[in-house]
């Protein structure tokens, strides 16, 4: 599910400004970038994270600011081959321009910071880690109270549908009996009609036809996958994405024995209304 959160907070004599960012994805995939003062507690950082955020592609960015006793110093080593690569570069591909200091300065490792974090600032890092990823999962439930309400609009118009084949069904078989009598009739030209025999292929078709079962099953998926739209304790959308897989699979077992075009529309509109559930659900937790 998408999200966003922030916090900013002090880490030693400095302070640090960390955003997340999520988009969905079947597992949990963190990708962290932090200044180099602060790279020796990624893995603490990885773990808060991991503990707070059970699933999604997230992405962590960390700004420190350093206090005012801090400075930057530059390392003037670093700073005269950056230079002499440079130039060397800008003649061998006759480049117009020349060498801005503003250009060097921004390069990897020219600008050394002179304040040192101790070893017990990762604690304090963590915890605005922690105060963002709350506030990314803020964001991501409001969202997913509205998506919630969307797939309860989609499931009563599967429901609906359900609903309409369950009473049609009784009726279907009965023109199928009265269709099957009518052409017996026909084919006997007037003749006796084995009323024993008849009976009998109306049995095997009205079984053949009989869709109670997987109504019934759909029904009780129904149920549970609204019984899990309700928990708000657990990661729910795989158990969601099974009952949508078992949706289907009635569904397509209903429209092969419906013989019937009322039913194979809703079954038409059933299909839809699930893809959209299932696309949907991916973007749940």
């Amino acid at each position: 599910m998408t999200g966003f959160g922030t916090a900013n907070g002090a880490v030693g004599a400095s302070r640090v400004s960390v955003e997340i960012r999520s988009v969905n994805h079947r597992f949990f995939n963190p990708s962290i970038r932090l200044p180099g003062e602060l790279s020796r507690w990624e893995p603490e950082v990885r773990e808060a994270l991991r503990k707070k955020v059970a699933r999604g592609h997230v992405s962590l960015s960390a700004r420190l600011e350093g206090g005012e006793s801090s400075a930057s110093a530059i390392d003037e080593t670093r700073f005269a081959a950056y230079v002499t690569q440079l130039r060397d570069l800008q003649q061998r591909y006759g480049l117009d321009g020349g060498v801005q200091i503003s250009d060097v300065l921004r390069l990897p490792e020219v600008l050394q910071g002179s304040t040192e974090l101790e070893d017990s600032c990762g604690g304090q890092l963590v915890a605005v880690v922690e105060s963002a990823a709350d506030a990314l999962n803020e964001a991501k439930g409001q969202e997913g109270d509205r998506l919630v309400a969307y797939l309860r609009e989609r499931l009563d118009v599967v429901e609906d549908a359900l609903n309409r084949i369950n009473g049609r069904a009784p009726e279907r078989i009965v023109a199928q009996r009265d269709k099957l009598r009518a052409a017996t009739a026909e084919l006997l030209g007037g003749a006796g009609v084995d009323e024993q025999r008849l009976a009998l292929e109306i049995a095997l078709l009205a079984e053949r036809l009989d869709v109670q079962e997987e109504i019934s099953r759909f029904q009780s998926h129904i149920v549970a996958f609204r019984a899990t739209l309700g928990d708000g304790k657990e990661p729910v959308g795989k158990r969601l994405g099974f009952l949508l897989q078992e949706m289907l699979r009635e569904t397509n077992t209903t429209g092969s024995k419906a013989n019937d075009v009322p039913i194979l529309g809703d079954v038409v509109v059933i299909k839809e209304e699930l893809e959209r559930l299932r696309e949907q659900v991916e973007n749940l937790e």
